[in-house]
């Protein structure tokens, strides 16, 4: 437990930033749509690679900029689609409606959860790097403890963030509220792209 609640804290501490992942989850939720496939590889995602860098890939990430560079970029790229999209949806009518939409393709649900997870630079500084650090810091076994922590606070987060979005679907109905949900996710989204391109 010593090494399992630091895990935790430190895990929640990271991942409850609002980002472009978050709000992608949380826009999934407040609309029902495919929200357990989102959750469960925002999840997988988050425990995968906290697993790695706890087993010291971190370590690669490090001494490999390139990498890190290459991912940035594409990272760009994808956030600043997503976010003119985003800018783009609310400006039209039909986005603003809660209910009665149809349902994405889960194809198309599924890539966008793993881009805005894996094409983002700062969940392998925050996730692999600096919680694969602090693991470490916890000896050989209490390092794995340490990431079982972490990963319950990616699948606790995630669980909430997802179906808990469904209780506020009610105050989100209104004519304009989608409207400036997307205005928001869209400023964000780009917001953060512009990070990366100064970072």
């Amino acid at each position: 437990m010593t090494a399992v609640v630091p895990g935790l804290l430190t895990g929640l501490s990271l991942i409850i930033a609002i980002g472009a992942q978050n709000a992608f989850v949380l826009r999934q939720g407040l609309r029902r749509d495919r929200i357990g496939l989102v959750v469960a590889i925002c999840m997988a995602s988050d425990i995968v690679l906290i697993a790695a860098g706890v087993a010291g890939i971190g370590t690669l990430v490090d001494h490999a900029g390139w990498l890190l560079d290459a991912v940035r970029w594409l990272g760009v790229a994808f956030l600043t689609w997503y976010g003119v999209t985003a800018l783009r949806r609310a400006a039209r009518p039909e986005a603003l409606t809660a209910a009665d939409r149809p349902a994405s393709s889960g194809r198309r649900v599924a890539a966008t959860s793993l881009a805005l997870t894996w094409l983002n630079p700062h969940v392998y500084l925050d996730t692999v790097l600096l919680l694969g650090s602090i693991a470490n810091t916890h000896g050989a076994t209490g390092r794995w403890w340490f990431a079982l922590g972490a990963g319950l606070g990616s699948v606790l987060w995630f669980t909430v963030l997802g179906y808990g979005a469904r209780q506020a679907a009610p105050l989100l109905a209104r004519p304009g509220a989608w409207r400036v949900m997307d205005v928001a996710i869209g400023l964000i989204v780009l917001g953060i792209a512009l990070r990366l391109v100064f970072s």
